[in-house]
Formats: C-alpha cells, structure tokens, sequence
C-alpha cells in the first residue's frame, strides 16, 4: 500500500529554513557558483527523497505543497513539472559524474589532487545538507568519504597502469626500446 502524505507531514517538515526569507534569484545564484543545478532541482530532488514512497516520489504532493515546503519556491507546480526538475537533477549529477570520473581515469589529477578535490566538493556537499538540515553523522560521513577516497584512489592507480601500458604497447608497436 502507498504512504499518503497530508498537511500533518507539510507543517512538520522543517527543511530549507536556513534560507527561510531567501529569494528563489539568490539561492540560485548561490546555487550556480558551487554546483550545476538550479534551486529548482535541488529543492525537489529533496523533496523527492524525503516524500519517497514504495512507487517512487509523491509527485502530486510535492508539487501541490512546494510553497509551503520550501521558503523560496513561489508557486506549485504540476507533477510532470516535479518530475522532470527531478529527471534534470539526475541528468546534471550524472554528467557531472562522468566530467568527473573522466579527469580521474585519464590521469589528469594526481591521487593527492584527487583527494583534495573530493575534500573541496565534499565541503560543499555538507553545506547544502547543513542548509537543508539535513546533515549526516560524523561517522556516516566520515564512511562515506572514505569509501570515496578509495574508490578514486583505485581508479587513479587504474587509469595510471592503462596509460602506461598503452604507451608501452605503441612504443613496441613502433619497434621502439625502452
């Protein structure tokens, strides 16, 4: 059975309040200097967490209430409206991901670059949720950016030993001697 959400869960939810009396303008300037996505996008994409059912988001309700729920949206929208902020989240995340992995993979940052720009974007990250009010625990974050590391660290090292081997392959190619 699906979770209906009522006014009850509006007037409980207390997200955004630290840009309660922002205009939508200034937040997504803010928004533009530090990320990809509009206010827009992010307000929505969490609300599509926080309103998730088993079938997906509410995107009725959302939409419906998204004056009430975020101090800086003006007026509702209609569900494909909700919908497609939340496919254009994803679609930002996702190239911006691939940009990412990309400068990884073809050695353009060091490990220690690597590991400096994940403390630089991680630092930003916290700042939305703090924003949001809606931080993680120090060990969960701590995790969380553990696992980070090691996954770019692993993945420089990768693309580091393929770099390498393909030179070394079209140097023998070549019939050139090391």
């Amino acid at each position: 059975m699906a979770q209906q959400f009522g006014q009850e869960d509006v007037n409980k939810y207390r997200k955004f309040k630290k840009v309660d009396g922002a205009t939508y303008r200034k937040v997504n300037q803010f928004l533009r200097k530090r990320t990809y996505i509009t206010a827009r996008e992010w307000a929505i994409a969490r609300l599509c967490t926080d309103f998730r059912t088993r079938n997906g988001a509410e995107m009725t309700f959302i939409g419906q209430h998204l004056p009430e729920l975020v101090p800086f949206m003006q007026e509702s929208y209609t569900p494909q409206a909700v919908n497609q902020a939340r496919d254009s989240f994803r679609k930002k995340v996702t190239k911006s991901g691939a940009t990412f992995f990309y400068g990884a993979m073809c050695g353009f940052f060091t490990s220690e670059e690597l590991d400096d720009l994940l403390f630089e974007v991680s630092e930003v990250a916290r700042f939305l949720l703090e924003v949001e009010r809606s931080s993680l625990d120090i060990d969960e974050e701590i995790d969380i950016e553990d696992r980070i590391s090691d996954v770019m660290r692993s993945v420089g090292e990768a693309a580091a030993t393929l770099i390498r081997s393909r030179a070394e392959e079209e140097a023998e190619g070549r019939g050139e001697a090391r």
